[in-house]
């Protein structure tokens, strides 16, 4: 394929990447981040390949090329009598060997995208906290890391476990696929394993018919809704875990506008909260900001499938740089 050709085709292929980021940015389709940056990392790839063994090779011969028949051109004319040119050899195939536009950047970028898309499918993760359902553990605009690998390594784009890991527990902080729209990430607790009876009534949580310990804090002030909460500290069913949540004492205790998901029998409502048996392979997830979380009291449990990975870091909250650091 000639260079003009394979301009034309870059320019086409670069087109739709930014016009597939556009419409995505702009709302008009739903984006996945994980098979955009597959593609890129794969066409890429591709452009890579073909300059280490095709296009590199051939600007190769090209500079040897032109340096064999300006040696000969300068001994022909020396033979004549005439002045040698006055040419720049080592430039003149530095231009040669130059990587065009559209090598630039594609092949060129390829190393940066690859190990991009490494880290981010297989390593660690970032997220930005976008609401305040994990007030106060994690706040709104916390930049924080995910541990892709403590569950169990996973095939990007399809999500399948390849390796397993460590399971959730209750207490872990862990982003999943939302499960009524799995294209959104979701972050909140775990509060229930596969089997376990979880009680959310009266605003006390319970496992397995035994309430988690509370205990009382000083009240908490969120400085961006201007208001206080009352703030405990709670620990898991076998004591070892511990993190802090807040309760709202005048918002009522039942859930309103539940679901009708998956396993929704296993539930049962009343005016004082709601019991739930975790099905297998599923888990129950509750943000911290318990009377201001959407979660698994509301659109159900979260399947194995779906878990994305473990939360443990925040790395920059550009309005608070004292929230960098690990959390529980």
């Amino acid at each position: 394929m000639s260079a003009s050709a394979m301009s034309t085709l870059t320019a086409f292929v670069l087109a739709a990447f930014v016009g597939y980021g556009g419409a995505w940015y702009l709302g008009y389709i739903e984006g996945n981040f994980a098979l955009l940056l597959f593609s890129a990392t794969f066409v890429s790839g591709i452009y890579w390949l073909a300059e280490r063994f095709i296009f590199l090779p051939q600007r190769q011969r090209a500079a040897l090329a032109f340096e064999s028949s300006h040696s000969q051109r300068q001994a022909e004319l020396n033979k004549l009598g005439v002045r040698a040119d006055e040419v720049d050899v080592a430039l003149a195939q530095s231009k040669i060997l130059m990587q065009p536009w559209w090598l630039d950047w594609t092949a060129g970028l390829f190393p940066v995208i690859a190990v991009v898309f490494i880290l981010r499918s297989f390593l660690f993760e970032p997220f930005k906290i976008p609401s305040g359902s994990m007030i106060p553990t994690l706040l709104i605009n916390d930049l924080i890391l995910v541990n892709k690998f403590h569950y169990g390594v996973r095939l990007p784009v399809l999500n399948t476990k390849i390796i397993n890991n460590n399971s959730p527990e209750r207490g872990d902080v862990m982003v999943f696929r939302y499960p009524p729209k799995p294209s959104l990430d979701y972050i909140k607790r775990v509060v229930g394993v596969p089997g376990d009876e979880v009680a959310y009534v009266n605003k006390q949580l319970s496992v397995n018919g035994k309430p988690l310990v509370q205990q009382a804090l000083p009240d908490f002030f969120d400085a961006d809704a201007l208001r206080y909460s009352k703030h405990f500290e709670e620990r898991t069913a076998d004591g070892s875990r511990k993190y802090r949540i807040l309760v709202e004492p005048d918002r009522p205790a039942f859930v309103p506008g539940a679901e009708q998901f998956k396993f929704r029998e296993n539930c049962r409502y009343s005016t004082e909260g709601v019991v739930c048996k975790v099905p297998a392979g599923h888990y129950f997830m509750m943000g911290d900001n318990r009377d201001n979380s959407l979660d698994s009291r509301f659109w159900g449990f979260v399947p194995e499938e779906n878990i994305v990975g473990k939360a443990f870091f925040v790395w920059m909250n550009f309005g608070n740089l004292k929230r960098i650091g690990s959390f529980d």
